[in-house]
């Protein structure tokens, strides 16, 4: 039997309770939150059900909603099943002030350098990671450039102004 986004939900509600997750649907995609304390039950649990077989980490990365007061900071898995050819979308909102997540490393030995990447740009500190340094940006660096605190440039700048361009 094929594995549909609505048998992959039923799976994951009868494992974890309903009110557990919240699922959302868009352009075929299944994506659903949890718990940022559940991160490794709900990974590993996609990993080793045979029904479900969610082997394979696409990618992992992180989203600034700073206007999420608490929930600043969204930790994205997505993750495919080879055999079935499907594909979703998982996430867990934490707080800047404890960016703290636990880390998948030991699942998939892929999150090892997507994990750093994320602790590089947005500062998401993955709890039990073997090696959580910095690895695009200069260790000197004291703040984490993808998050939305900054403007996206400096508004004194003349060589800007609407009136050098003919506007």
């Amino acid at each position: 039997m094929a594995l549909t986004n609505e048998k992959i939900q039923q799976r994951l509600t009868e494992k974890f309770g309903e009110g557990f997750f919240q699922f959302e649907e868009s352009y075929g995609m299944l994506s659903f939150e949890a718990p940022k304390d559940q991160n490794l039950k709900v990974l590993q649990f996609l990993f080793d059900d045979e029904e479900l077989n969610f082997k394979f980490l696409t990618d992992l990365c992180a989203v600034n909603y700073p206007d999420m007061a608490g929930r600043e900071l969204a930790v994205v898995y997505h993750l495919h099943n080879l055999t079935e050819n499907v594909r979703i979308r998982f996430k867990v909102f934490t707080a800047v002030a404890e960016p703290d997540v636990f880390t998948a490393c030991k699942l998939f030995a892929a999150a090892n350098w997507m994990e750093r990447e994320t602790f590089d740009f947005y500062g998401v500190n993955f709890v039990g990671h073997p090696n959580l340094k910095r690895i695009l940006n200069v260790d000197e660096m004291d703040y984490f450039p993808m998050r939305k605190e900054y403007p996206l440039e400096d508004q004194t700048r003349v060589d800007k102004d609407d009136e050098m361009f003919g506007r």
